[in-house]
């Protein structure tokens, strides 16, 4: 990954802010060790911190200008598709770079905002217009990469983390109407931020930012085709799935840096390896082991995936110590309240795994398109008129008073029911926020003093995030799920 930052000044006081781009990108050095650059005129401030994926050399480091020095990019991600573009719509430029930055560059040179809906792969950039004064920013079409802003009446400021604003000098009011939020659902939800004047870029929108004001829209947007449904027949849709996943993988490999896989013995990961495998040989594949918990254990899997395909298959076994030795680290890279577990092993794994390589394939997402999570088969069975289904309704006074926990089989299995009960009685919406919060709405109120009391409640909550959930149809909580999910957690 690479880091980006930067703002544009409405007035003269907003130049107190965009004067520290250098501290802005200092603090990101992390996700940027291969360069810097920075640019910063009367109005604008950009900075970078480069990861070399394609095209290593200096000529591709950013900020970059066109030669004409009208238009200049910072970029944080990957241009999958970005030879395709390069042959389609620029035949006739020469080329400086053999990055996909330039082909970014040149691309919306040629078409404008318009080409932000040509691009695959996942992107945070900032194109800067000195003609005209105008500047653009905008996010990937998921949310895969981060884009922060904080706008007053004198400035507007971007940055891929939170930590970068506050090195602008922004101010660290708590937002306190959304901490109910993360008490809820253990994250803060996209767009949201803990502080006051900050939110996310929504994925999928682009930024238009000039002297005349700032003007957000969106180029891309997931609809679902109800009337679809049936344009292919289960096999069809088979081949097609197959088709789709061994493109998007293959593009995925794309890489002048060593590359790999991480391989969790779940589906998602196992079908990414499985899918590379074809397209390179003895990738290399890496796995954590939980010495002290078994029962999270999923390495036998992982194995099994690793013979079929001939894998170089690395396999790092954590006990609890290494976990407490990292969450002051994990921590560090944290910059609002999340609490999310899986946090620590992921980071620990990217850790080792940086060792053997530079860009490692995960099967993130997986779960919230495919419908992977078990809280996808409590809603299925919602749906369907079933005598099971009221059996487990009815026993609901049973499920509370025994024995909740994730850590046995026997408990994990009355901690689901409970949870399904509980949920069958619900409105589709209302059923929407329990499975997908860790504490209902009242509990994480009641956190709270009187003089913090709020009225943000599951009703906020659908107010703010209207995704219509009707009951009538499980994509509606794939899409719902996306959005929230996905964007707020797991990316």
């Amino acid at each position: 990954m690479c880091g980006i930052a930067g703002g544009f000044v409405f007035k003269e006081a907003g130049k107190r802010y965009t004067s520290k781009i250098r501290e802005a990108i200092s603090c990101i050095n992390h996700r940027g060790p291969d360069g810097d650059g920075v640019f910063v005129d009367e109005t604008v401030s950009l900075g970078h911190k480069r990861l070399s994926i394609i095209d290593t050399s200096v000529g591709a480091n950013q900020p970059m200008w066109s030669r004409d020095k009208q238009y200049c990019i910072i970029f944080n991600g990957e241009i999958f598709n970005y030879k395709e573009l390069k042959a389609t719509y620029l035949k006739d430029h020469h080329f400086s770079t053999s990055s996909d930055t330039e082909v970014f560059l040149q691309l919306y040179i040629k078409k404008g905002v318009s080409c932000f809906s040509e691009l695959r792969g996942f992107f945070a950039a900032a194109i800067y217009n000195s003609l005209n004064n105008e500047l653009v920013v905008v996010r990937d079409r998921l949310g895969k990469k981060p884009v922060h802003l904080f706008q007053n009446e004198d400035v507007l400021l971007f940055a891929s983390e939170l930590k970068s604003l506050l090195s602008f000098g922004i101010p660290r009011d708590i937002n306190w109407d959304v901490l109910p939020f993360y008490f809820q659902l253990n994250y803060i939800p996209q767009p949201l931020s803990i502080l006051r004047g900050v939110r996310k870029l929504v994925p999928g929108n682009y930024l238009k930012i000039s002297k005349d004001g700032l003007e957000e829209k969106s180029y891309y947007e997931l609809a679902i085709r109800r009337n679809a449904y049936k344009e292919f027949s289960y096999e069809e849709a088979q081949k097609k799935l197959v088709n789709l996943l061994d493109d998007a993988t293959k593009l995925r490999l794309i890489s002048d840096v060593p590359l790999g896989a991480f391989l969790s013995g779940g589906i998602d990961s196992s079908v990414v390896v499985a899918m590379a495998a074809r397209h390179q040989q003895q990738l290399q594949t890496f796995s954590i082991g939980y010495k002290d918990n078994p029962f999270f254990d999923e390495t036998y899997y992982a194995n099994l995936v690793a013979k079929k395909y001939k894998t170089d298959h690395h396999v790092f076994a954590l006990s609890n110590t290494d976990f407490l030795e990292h969450v002051d680290d994990v921590l560090n890279h944290i910059d609002e309240p999340f609490a999310d577990s899986s946090s620590i092993p992921t980071y620990i794994l990217s850790k080792l795994t940086r060792k053997h390589v530079t860009v490692a394939l995960s099967g993130d997402g997986g779960d919230e398109v495919f419908a992977g999570y078990n809280k996808y088969n409590a809603e299925w069975n919602v749906m369907q008129p079933s005598i099971k289904k009221n059996v487990v309704k009815g026993l609901a006074p049973l499920w509370q008073v025994l024995p909740k926990s994730r850590s046995n089989k026997l408990s994990n299995k009355f901690r689901q029911l409970h949870r399904f009960a509980k949920g069958a009685s619900l409105q589709a919406e209302e059923r929407y926020w329990q499975w997908a919060s860790m504490m209902p709405a009242e509990d994480s109120q009641s956190l709270f003093s009187k003089d913090k009391k709020l009225l943000f409640n599951n009703q906020k909550l659908q107010e703010i995030f209207n995704w219509g959930i009707t009951g009538n149809d499980l994509n509606e909580v794939l899409m719902a799920d996306m959005n929230l999910v996905l964007a707020g957690d797991m990316l």
